[in-house]
């Protein structure tokens, strides 16, 4: 006999492995609050420790410049808790168990991003309360702000969905190290805390075609906070950038993970 799976049928299993999710959450709170302190402690040392002698090309308060560019590294950042939740799960033979029960087999990728996001929205809000805490204020109108937060979330669902491909790739907790290596130097190789005009040429371009810089940007701009001025492509058209990268992102994570996830089965 073969199942016949519905619309509706996927959505109710992806809750059941979201709420799966935030029951782990609440037997853990610690775990699940030093995600949300780490980044807050990262913007506590860059904006007291080493943001006393760093200046915005252009002028500016370095705390209005630094804070969307924290934003954009703690949703980039975040594929790391992805792909160490999933490749537990494949260790554990938790994956293995739900692919033998009579359930949507896509609704555990599905549950995790939903619960990823979920994780990933009180994450930016303590972000913000951290920042308005220290002094940081935004300048522009609701409807920017609210622009930005949605840039931010867009960014994040784009690289959970990496994290998941390379989870599923990885297998096993201890790759998590390995893409850690990769992932620091991509995320400071950016504009979330300085302009790429301060960094070597050809190291500068680079930096102003990270898909972190294109979201710090657009970020920056939104809020009416100080960014970085520069006559390339990508300094002058930071959201339609913001809004690229990501979705090209999932064009090509969602496939490779979904593909890579059928093929776990055989």
């Amino acid at each position: 006999m073969t199942t016949t799976y519905t619309g509706p049928r996927l959505w109710t299993d992806s809750v059941t492995m979201t709420r799966r999710g935030l029951a782990h959450w609440a037997r853990q709170p610690g775990q699940f609050a030093a995600q949300l302190i780490f980044p807050v402690m990262l913007l506590v040392m860059f904006a007291y420790f080493i943001g006393g002698g760093m200046e915005v090309a252009g002028g500016g308060d370095y705390k209005e410049f630094l804070i969307p560019g924290m934003l954009a590294l703690t949703m980039a950042f975040g594929l790391e808790s992805t792909m160490v939740a999933l490749t537990q799960d494949i260790n554990k033979g938790v994956l293995d168990r739900f692919r033998s029960m009579p359930i949507v087999p896509s609704s555990f990728l599905i549950g995790r991003s939903l619960l990823d996001m979920l994780s990933s929205a009180a994450a930016l809000l303590v972000m913000i309360g951290a920042g308005l805490a220290i002094g940081w204020r935004w300048h522009g109108g609701a409807a920017a702000a609210l622009g930005a937060v949605g840039l931010l979330l867009l960014l994040r669902f784009a690289m959970l969905w990496v994290g998941i491909w390379l989870g599923l790739v990885a297998g096993r907790p201890e790759m998590v190290q390995t893409v850690q290596i990769l992932v620091w130097p991509v995320g400071f190789l950016s504009s979330a805390f300085t302009s790429p005009d301060t960094m070597p040429g050809w190291l500068g371009a680079v930096a102003e075609w990270n898909p972190m810089s294109a979201t710090a940007s657009a970020v920056r701009e939104l809020f009416g906070n100080p960014t970085w001025s520069s006559a390339s492509w990508p300094a002058e058209h930071p959201v339609a950038l913001a809004v690229g990268w990501p979705l090209v992102l999932l064009g090509l994570a969602v496939p490779l993970a979904l593909r890579r996830f059928r093929s776990l089965g055989r």
